[in-house]
């Protein structure tokens, strides 16, 4: 998936059914490709280029990694 991605545009959180952010791999905090909601700090993995939007499927993220996200988002 890449940032020009038409399904990027229409994807959105099973929980608050806003907008996804795309995090490519940095390998550190996100070692594989996932999307962010900023909002709720969740991430949901993408798995073989099918993004995992179950509500399940999506993990919390701390503090302190949800302003390391901001950071890579705005850069």
């Amino acid at each position: 998936m890449t940032l020009d991605d038409p399904l990027l545009k229409i994807l959105a959180c099973p929980l608050d059914k806003g907008r996804l952010h795309l995090l490519p791999p940095d390998g550190s905090m996100t070692p594989k490709e996932a999307l962010y909601n900023p909002r709720l700090r969740r991430r949901y993995p993408i798995v073989d280029g099918i993004p995992q939007l179950l509500p399940s499927s999506g993990e919390q993220v701390s503090e302190d990694e949800h302003e390391e996200l901001l950071k890579r988002m705005a850069s």
